[in-house]
């Protein structure tokens, strides 16, 4: 089971709806419009569990290498293998933002669906028309 500090996107889903990605999947009617958002919320907030850990993982490798480099129990060859690294964790780091983003907008759609829909009422055309008086014949 992976370490729940690595799980950002389910952190974020949770903290934002109320309920982990998977009951928030579980919650919603089959083939309704939640349903669509949450599997879409619950599929965005697992690629970013997935690139928050793969980043942190790197990082760890990097720092791990840099630490025994730094204590003389390790050198770092030539051949480029810590610039490599740090190319990871930059590709990494550039995802795990788009996942971040992706994700806040896909909770923010799920949220405005899940808004009353008195306000979004009063404002359409239909409900215009039933508000005003009707003419006497």
């Amino acid at each position: 089971m992976p370490d729940p500090s690595s799980l950002l996107g389910s952190t974020m889903v949770s903290q934002k709806l109320g309920a982990t990605p998977r009951r928030l999947v579980q919650a919603c009617a089959s083939g309704s419009p939640h349903d669509a958002l949450a599997q879409w919320v619950a599929t965005l907030a697992h690629r970013l569990d997935d690139l928050h850990q793969q980043l942190v993982t790197q990082a760890m490798h990097s720092a791990d290498t840099l630490t025994r480099v730094a204590t003389g129990k390790g050198q770092i060859n030539s051949l480029g293998i810590l610039q490599n690294s740090g190319m990871q964790i930059d590709i990494l780091a550039a995802r795990r933002a788009d996942a971040i983003e992706h994700l806040t907008l896909a909770i923010h759609v799920y949220q405005q669906l899940d808004e009353p829909q008195i306000r979004h009422a009063a404002v359409s055309p239909v409900a215009k028309l039933k508000t005003q008086p009707t003419r006497g014949r």
